[in-house]
């Protein structure tokens, strides 16, 4: 037993060391794809749906992440496969006027994600510093600004600043879920069982879905595996792509944790306690401490709404970036794109509008968004030519159409349900 003292231990731990490291290379994208799975749109439609109808509309959260794994790798493998993010490859192989529309309509739910993020981490500062909205939200673009600036750094050093931010976001949301102590059963009966209880868990659905299938996302990630690790060969594409499948594993599953725990969170301590109408962030917070006997729950919460908030509005700048090169072929200045994606949140702050209803609103913007993004996705790697080895096997296209009909049928419920 000379494995005792590691003479033949040592192989083993050395393929160990090999795998990882060859591992390594390949994460990261998933990690900054998930940040935009938790922002501050999933706070307020997590908070409102756990409150209002408790553990019922937690299997729209676990299939929202499901489509979400799924969407975001077709996006990793288009990039890898073809060079190209999806926005390029819109503009390339799309009739011009059709492009121009993409760019528009890309940009509107870039400018829906802005806000949704701004005026999150905005008021997370008013919450847990006493900061004024405006304030906050210019200290949020200030901040942003500053950790988008170390990307000249290397890529690496941006991912390990939101990769912190994101698992300070989980840890927090854990130590809040054993605080609050959620009912088993009945979250179990929400996982398993889908139902909606009335038309406004409809429109709420939506919210959610549109809060967990970013559609800005999808352009973001394509463009972060597109030229990350070099392949030559149909093999080394073929390996890439079984590191980049577990790195959205990973993400996407954090994300997905993180999200069930936000509803979970408010189903135990708002629902289950009799406060069915909570249905705002700022509610959320001035009640967790005296609901859960603890000051320690309201810092916490207003901690990961602070690092959800900042963290997804750097996401959502580098995914404006991409949307405007990738279809019009330039790019502003950072600090430039920064300052007019702040305008909308600051102009909803300045005029007075309440945040929960606006951050709702924006969410279900970005649901009408996701299939203008999804379709030509599932059109690009359902094509050999386009993807050589990498092509999609017909059962994960034909997944990716049922995916998009949901989306798509589940868009026009909620503007029927709006306009009637």
């Amino acid at each position: 037993m000379e494995s005792r003292n590691g003479s033949e231990a040592a192989p083993v731990g050395g393929r160990r060391r090999s795998a990882l490291s060859r591992f390594l290379p390949f994460f990261g994208p998933a990690m900054i794809a998930a940040v935009a799975y938790i922002d501050p749109g999933n706070f307020a439609t997590n908070i409102e749906a756990g409150s209002r109808y408790g553990y019922v509309l937690l299997w729209v959260v676990l299939w929202a992440n499901l489509m979400a794994m799924l969407i975001q790798t077709l996006s990793v493998r288009l990039g890898l496969a073809t060079g190209k993010n999806l926005a390029e490859m819109i503009r390339d192989r799309y009739p011009r006027p059709l492009v121009w529309f993409y760019w528009v309509q890309a940009e509107l739910v870039a400018i829906a994600t802005d806000l949704a993020e701004f005026l999150g981490a905005a008021l997370a500062f008013n919450l847990l510093f006493g900061m004024s909205m405006l304030e906050g939200a210019l200290l949020t673009g200030a901040i942003t600004y500053l950790a988008l600036y170390m990307q000249r750094f290397g890529f690496r050093l941006l991912e390990i600043i939101i990769g912190s931010m994101l698992m300070a976001v989980a840890t927090g949301f854990v130590i809040q879920i054993v605080m609050g102590r959620p009912d088993a059963a009945p979250a179990l009966e929400g996982l398993l069982l889908p139902q909606f209880p009335d038309g406004y868990a409809v429109f709420l659905a939506a919210g959610i879905l549109g809060a967990t299938v970013m559609p800005h996302v999808i352009y973001l990630h394509s463009s972060l595996s597109q030229r990350r690790v070099a392949t030559h060969t149909d093999e080394q594409r073929r390996r890439a792509m079984r590191y980049y499948r577990w790195d959205v594993i990973i993400g996407m599953g954090i994300a997905g944790i993180i999200n069930l725990s936000m509803l979970a969170l408010a189903a135990a301590v708002f629902f289950d306690n009799g406060r069915t109408g909570v249905a705002s962030i700022e509610q959320s917070y001035q009640l967790l401490a005296p609901l859960m006997d603890r000051d320690l729950a309201s810092t916490l919460f207003g901690f990961t709404l602070l690092m959800a908030g900042l963290s997804s509005s750097i996401v959502g700048t580098m995914a404006g970036q991409v949307v405007m090169q990738g279809f019009v072929g330039f790019t502003i200045p950072i600090w430039l794109r920064r300052l007019l994606t702040m305008l909308p949140a600051i102009a909803v702050i300045m005029l007075g509008f309440p945040e929960q209803q606006v951050l709702v609103a924006s969410q279900v913007v970005l649901s009408f968004g996701i299939p203008f993004a999804l379709v030509p996705l599932l059109h690009f790697t359902a094509q050999h030519r386009v993807m050589g080895n990498l092509t999609n096997r017909a059962w994960v296209t034909a997944l990716g159409c049922v995916i998009a009909a949901i989306i798509i049928s589940l868009n026009g419920y909620v503007l029927a349900f709006e306009l009637l």
